[in-house]
């Protein structure tokens, strides 16, 4: 399969890319690294992105930034970096991305644990969350030509322990590349519409 890949040079991706790149043509993506750059926030550059690589069986994202503060002084523009970035920026490549699948084609988004497992400072990250899960379910109902649609709901990376630890008290960290076998799942398996989740 052909296989894009939007976040490749993160913790995630690098793992996604290791797990997929032995059995499929990979192409890398990234903001500012990468075969290609993307600035997923904009519908504009996702077209342009596809138009420049062109029909694809898969598309998985691992991409996306939210907010991290206290409810008392979260304020709506901060807010609106996890609705523009991690949410319509992930929303943007389905959109975008569905016309540059091959029939039976996937498209494989990211969430998290913070959905249902919320911590202090990241309402931010719980909210969008919950609607790229909910997104995701919806869409595959529409979703025409056997299109698939899934979401990787990751707990705390291991790898990323060093810097989020203190926020992450009493969760059992994963390492990336078992994230990375729930992409494989939902690139290579048959479901749609569903909720991945690595904890």
């Amino acid at each position: 399969m052909k296989i894009i890949v939007i976040g490749a040079n993160g913790t995630i991706g690098k793992s996604i890319v290791n797990e997929l790149s032995s059995r499929h043509e990979i192409i890398k993506v990234g903001k500012s690294s990468g075969d290609f750059q993307v600035d997923i926030t904009d519908i504009n550059s996702v077209r342009a992105l596809f138009e420049k690589v062109g029909k694809v069986d898969a598309i998985v994202s691992a991409a996306g930034n939210v907010h991290f503060g206290p409810l008392s002084d979260i304020t709506p523009e901060q807010y609106g970096i996890g609705l523009q970035d991690k949410l319509m920026g992930q929303v943007n490549l389905a959109l975008v991305g569905q016309h540059f699948l091959n029939d039976g084609g996937s498209i494989t988004l990211t969430s998290g644990i913070l959905t249902r497992n919320p911590i202090r400072y990241g309402s931010s990250a719980s909210m969008v969350n919950g609607a790229l899960e909910a997104f995701a379910v919806a869409a595959a109902i529409e979703l025409p030509r056997g299109i698939r649609i899934n979401v990787v709901s990751p707990n705390v990376l291991q790898e990323s322990m060093d810097a989020y630890g203190p926020y992450f008290r009493g969760f059992e960290a994963v390492p990336a590349a078992r994230v990375a076998l729930a992409f494989s799942r939902s690139v290579e398996g048959a479901q749609t519409g569903q909720v991945y989740e690595v904890f």
